[in-house]
């Protein structure tokens, strides 16, 4: 078994995990927000709807990017996973915006005078659970995404956080109005309006971020940096330049051309080019894409 078809199981194992959670979830609440009369809930319950799709969209990404590079793709499968986590966003945002105008809608009822009854207690014991499970699902998606260095898997665990979150406001306004009775409803709307702004955040985060990969940005200046130095710590290298860099879904993207003594034979030029490699990819993962050009070092030449 290959590392990248081993990377895609363990990535599949924790989709799934949150798959199973969110349909448990997404029934619980739709049950509790129409037995407990509470637009909070309901709103908690389309959010789980939404996690129920990208954790679909999730498991179908990790199944296709561990894809080793075919003539049609020379530099592999990444750009599924970039897609999976923009389409997160996307249905993300939308979720949000849906959360954010039927709150507003709920509170301009109460405004306008319109009795709105409190939430029963039923709709409050699930929110509860659903904050210690959806928080638990994150913690731990979002470990094992950065261990396996998945974005969209990353990009999921946010979606549960977002959801966790979510469920704090209902929590919150669903005990507000069970505490203040009829004259405090409204705090169940205020809460779904509340939630659907940290929601959109996150939306918007993991969907700028998709765009920037698919656009080919550069790695973070910082790693740029750590690239130069790491080639500068061997004394055969005069100078490294014209680095290229980007994002291919989990993997990094590197292409440099690296200032030897035009003297080395062409063994020992291959040699270093081969060791740095490896140094890179220790600093950029495992699976990076490097592409080393060697060429003369000259007085004229810039580091």
């Amino acid at each position: 078994m290959t590392a990248g078809t081993e990377r895609a199981r363990a990535g599949m194992s924790v989709a799934r995990l949150g798959l199973g959670v969110n349909a448990v979830l997404t029934v619980g609440k739709y049950a509790a927000g129409i037995l407990g009369r509470s637009d909070a809930m309901i709103a908690d319950a389309t959010h789980s709807l939404s996690d129920l799709l990208t954790d679909f969209a999730v498991l179908l990404g990790l199944k296709y990017t561990d894809k080793p590079a075919d003539e049609d793709h020379a530099y592999g499968h990444g750009r599924i996973e970039t897609l999976v986590a923009a389409f997160c966003g996307l249905v993300l945002l939308t979720v949000g915006l849906g959360i954010f105008f039927e709150g507003s809608a709920g509170i301009l009822r109460v405004v306008r005078g319109k009795p709105v009854d409190p939430p029963g207690v039923v709709a409050f014991w699930m929110a509860l659970i659903s904050i210690l499970s959806k928080e638990g699902l994150f913690r731990y998606t979002f470990a094992q995404g950065r261990r396996l260095e998945s974005a969209s898997l990353q990009a999921n665990a946010w979606h549960h956080r977002s959801d966790a979150m979510s469920s704090v406001g209902a929590f919150l306004g669903i005990g507000g109005s069970l505490a203040g009775g009829g004259k405090w409803a409204v705090l169940d709307p205020v809460a779904a309006v509340v939630v659907s702004v940290f929601i959109l955040h996150a939306a918007v985060s993991i969907f700028w971020n998709s765009i920037r990969e698919v656009l080919d940005t550069s790695l973070a200046p910082s790693q740029v940096e750590s690239i130069r130095e790491t080639a500068l710590e061997f004394r055969e290298i005069f100078g490294i330049h014209k680095i290229r860099t980007r994002r291919i879904g989990f993997y990094a993207a590197l292409e440099a051309h690296i200032l030897l003594d035009g003297e080395l034979s062409l063994k020992r030029s291959h040699d270093i080019a081969t060791s740095l490699e490896e140094r890179l990819k220790a600093l950029l993962g495992k699976s990076a894409l490097i592409t080393l050009h060697t060429e003369p070092y000259e007085e004229k030449s810039r580091r």
